[in-house]
């Protein structure tokens, strides 16, 4: 029987930059998640911008609708960014979900173009994503939360929550995992572990089992940090075909062990 494998993310999972990308619309077919899972069916909930909540939340609803599914591989993304059902409208995820980052705000839209400039694709699309912020009242709602009360504590503890959620249902449905991340500022700030802050968030961080994650080096290291590291070719902003490749030579022992061969 045919395997199935679900895949959660960002853009780094979905593939945007890759050299089959198509405006990051579709899942690449060269992306480290589509690679690992090889001849197995691929169901791929990523996308570009979402965050932890999110990430978790578009894993859960596939897998509640794929019943068969022989694994699950997430790769967590930054804290920074926020997930809100909001009031319907039809521009909307399934008309109520808003993925939301600090680059919606007025003062993040500076650093976003400054940063996607050599990119005429990847800014032609950031220059929708605003109108439809706008046009679903979603910009002014981002404003308020970075200006009056976005903050890494919070942030933290949300991602945390997400990550425990979905590991817990894996675990409960007896379904494989494997998690990973693309920055290790998921537990880290600098050199400061996020879960030395205060009692509660070292008992949150007790909760997260770390025996079903791969790593890409020392303290927790991401895949876009080693890419970094390693000086692999890059698009605007994401690594591109061989950093996954590569990626997935390191990842497959783990990969094999956690959820069984492809």
């Amino acid at each position: 029987m045919t395997k199935k494998i679900i895949a959660g993310g960002c853009s780094f999972t979905l593939g945007n930059e890759l050299s089959d990308d198509v405006d990051g619309k579709t899942p690449s077919n060269k992306s480290w998640a589509r690679l690992l899972a090889n001849d197995s069916e691929y169901v791929c909930t990523a996308f570009g911008g979402l965050g932890n909540s999110a990430i978790a939340r578009r894993v859960f609803d596939s897998v509640s609708r794929n019943t068969d599914a022989s694994g699950v591989i997430v790769m967590w993304s930054f804290l920074s960014r926020y997930d809100w059902a909001m009031p319907r409208h039809k521009e909307l995820e399934d008309t109520r979900w808003a993925s939301i980052s600090p680059w919606d705000t007025n003062a993040g839209n500076e650093e976003a173009f400054r940063t996607m400039q050599g990119s005429q694709t990847q800014t032609a699309q950031w220059a929708r994503r605003q109108h439809t912020m706008q046009e679903t009242g979603v910009k002014p709602f981002a404003e308020s939360i970075y200006k009056h009360a976005a903050n890494q504590y919070h942030e933290t503890y949300l991602s945390w929550k997400s990550i425990i959620w979905l590991q817990n249902i894996l675990e409960k449905k007896k379904i494989p995992f494997m998690f990973t991340l693309a920055d290790n500022s998921l537990f880290y700030d600098e050199f400061k572990q996020h879960k030395d802050q205060d009692s509660f968030m070292t008992a949150l961080h007790t909760e997260i089992d770390l025996t079903k994650w791969f790593s890409f080096g020392e303290r927790m290291m991401g895949f876009n940090q080693w890419a970094l590291l390693n000086d692999y070719a890059r698009g605007t902003t994401h690594p591109l075909d061989e950093a996954h490749q590569d990626a997935v030579k390191l990842m497959l022992p783990t990969f094999k062990k956690l959820i069984g061969d492809r």
